[in-house]
């Protein structure tokens, strides 16, 4: 198993920032639900049960994403998936029911940021597309060292219920 990325000693931060990010979620949520590279992913809370929300950076793909966590298994969303793997993603004004499959296992990691690299930090299609054309060997030598420390997420959508 691979050692704990240096980020993930870095979880307080985020812990601490919560309700301003919440914030900011419900705020810019129509933005969020659309923008490239981003997700709005529901877990159900390992301890209460309860639906837990949370806006994470992502890679959309025919048939599912992939998410990848930042804190390894310090982050809530990923502790909750391994309890129970079944979430909804809200993307695009669509709720997709689907489930969720945590991958640690180095090889087929590399093999899905290689096939589906993504650039989280931009959620501007402009720069996305620059990444994906032009600086795309760069871009995949970079997750494939971003990845090996941590878990990456793959959901697949089981249902998908259209827009209300």
């Amino acid at each position: 198993m691979p050692t704990e990325p240096f980020a993930a000693r870095l979880h307080f931060i985020p812990v601490l920032l919560r309700a301003p990010q919440n914030a900011i979620v419900r705020a810019f949520h129509r933005y969020f639900e659309q923008a490239p590279g981003w997700v709005l992913l529901t877990t159900r809370g390992r301890k209460t049960g309860l639906p837990r929300r949370v806006l994470l950076p992502c890679e959309r793909f025919p048939g599912g994403l992939i998410i990848s966590s930042t804190y390894g298994w310090r982050s809530h969303w990923i502790r909750n998936i391994a309890r129970d793997p079944r979430v909804q993603i809200t993307s695009g004004g669509w709720v997709l029911t689907g489930r969720a499959e945590i991958v640690e296992d180095l090889e087929r990691k590399l093999t899905l940021v290689s096939e589906h690299p993504f650039f989280p930090p931009a959620p501007v299609a402009p720069v996305h597309a620059v990444l994906r054309t032009v600086l795309r060997p760069l871009l995949v030598w970079l997750l494939r060292l971003w990845v090996r420390p941590r878990p990456i997420v793959v959901i697949r959508p089981l249902e998908v219920a259209p827009p209300a």
